[in-house]
C-alpha cells in the first residue's frame, strides 16, 4: 500500500520556508522517537544542505519509544555531518529547555557580543512532519500557548515567527510533508503513528503491517495486552484475534476487523502497549538497500525493453524496405 500526502498548502509553505533559510542560523528538526527516519523529511534536508546549514534533530516522545533503539538513533543522527540530535518528550516540564542551548552549540557565533560591540540575533527555524510535537516543543519555548495543537496532523498551515525573551527569533513552520515517499514502509509507518491525514491511508492496511513489525520486534506487548500466541500468526491474524478476544462483531455476527484495527492503532499511538520503536538504524539500512536494488532492476529492464523496443522498430523497418522493393519489381 502506497501512502503519499501532500496537501496543496505545503507547496506553499514549502517554497517560503526555503526563502527564510537564507534568514536563519539553524534548523531544528522535530522527529517522533517510534520512527525516526522515517520522518526525518528529505526536503527539509536538501534545503538546509543548500543553505549550508546545521541541523539539531530532536527525537521527540522518547517516553513511547524504546530507549535502547533511541540511543541507537541518537547515534546514527549525530555522527552525520553538520547534525547534532538530542532525545526528550516536550510533554515533560522543563525538558525543552534544552533544545536552544543545543542548537546555539551550532552557531556560536550568534547571540553572543561580538567585539564591535554588537549582539548579532540568534534565529532557528523549526521543522518537522505534521504532528510530530513541534508545536508543543513551540509553545513550551515560549512559556505559553501560541502554536496551534492538535491531534489531527496538519493544524499549523502558516510560517510564523516568534521574539523570546533572550532576543532569539523562533520561526514556526507548517509541518511539512514531501511529494513522493520512496520508502512503502515509510508510508506505513507516518500512517501508524498519525502523522499523516487519516483520508490517506486504510486503517486495516496499516494495522495488519503494525501487525507485522509488533510480532517481529515486541510479540510480548501483543501477548501482554491481547493474550494472543504471538508464535501462531501474522498481521492480518493479530486483528482477527483482537476482534475475537474482545468480542466486537457487525451485524450478522461476523468480526469487525475495523474497529480491531482501530483498537491495534490506538493502542500502539497511545502508549499502552508499552515503549516501542518499529525501526532501527539496521532496519532501516536494509530497506533502503532493497529499496536501491529495486531501483537498479526497474532502470535495467527499462534499459532493455527500449533496447528491445529499438531492434524491433529496425526489424520492422526492414521489412517494410524489403517489401517496398519486391512491389516495385
Amino acid at each position: 500500500m502506497a501512502i503519499n500526502w501532500y496537501p496543496g498548502h505545503m507547496v506553499v509553505a514549502q517554497r517560503k520556508a526555503e526563502e527564510a533559510l537564507s534568514s536563519v542560523d539553524v534548523v531544528v528538526e522535530v522527529l517522533d522517537a517510534r520512527c525516526p527516519a522515517a520522518t526525518c523529511n528529505p526536503v527539509i534536508d536538501a534545503m538546509r544542505i543548500a543553505r549550508q546549514r546545521p541541523a539539531l534533530k530532536v527525537i521527540n516522545k522518547i517516553d513511547l519509544a524504546d530507549p535502547a533503539v533511541t540511543q541507537q538513533w541518537l547515534d546514527y543522527f549525530n555522527a552525520q555531518e553538520g547534525v547534532t540530535a538530542i532525545g526528550l518528550s516536550c510533554k515533560k516540564a522543563g525538558e525543552s529547555g534544552r533544545v536552544l542551548p543545543a542548537a546555539k552549540l551550532l552557531a556560536p557565533h550568534r547571540g553572543v557580543p561580538q567585539s564591535d560591540g554588537l549582539t548579532p540575533r540568534f534565529r532557528v527555524m523549526m521543522m518537522g512532519v505534521p504532528n510530530v510535537g513541534k508545536s508543543t516543543l513551540i509553545n513550551a519555548l515560549l512559556n505559553r500557548r501560541i502554536a496551534g495543537v492538535g491531534d489531527e496532523p496538519a493544524v499549523t498551515k502558516l510560517i510564523k515567527r516568534y521574539e523570546l525573551a533572550d532576543g532569539t527569533w523562533l520561526h514556526d513552520t507548517p509541518g511539512l510533508m514531501w511529494p513522493k515517499i520512496a520508502l512503502e514502509t515509510d508510508g506505513l509507518l507516518l500512517a501508524a503513528s498519525h502523522l499523516v491525514g487519516v483520508n490517506a491511508y486504510i486503517d486495516e492496511e496499516v494495522a495488519n503491517y503494525l501487525g507485522e513489525v509488533l510480532l517481529e520486534r515486541y510479540p510480548e506487548a501483543l501477548t501482554a495486552r491481547y493474550g494472543l500466541n504471538a508464535d501462531e500468526t501474522d498481521g492480518p491474524g493479530v486483528i482477527e484475534a483482537i476482534a475475537t478476544r474482545r468480542g466486537f462483531r457487525i451485524k450478522g455476527g461476523s468480526p469487525d476487523y475495523e474497529k480491531a484495527a482501530v483498537t491495534l492503532l490506538n493502542d500502539y499511538r497511545s502508549g499502552l502497549l508499552g515503549r516501542i520503536t518499529l525501526e532501527t538504524p539496521a532496519t532501516r539500512a536494509a530497506q533502503l538497500a532493497a529499496l536501491e536494488e529495486r531501483n537498479k532492476a526497474l532502470a535495467e529492464k527499462a534499459v532493455l525493453d527500449s533496447k528491445l523496443k529499438a531492434e524491433s522498430a529496425d526489424q520492422a523497418a526492414r521489412e517494410a524496405a524489403l517489401h517496398g522493393k519486391g512491389s516495385a519489381a
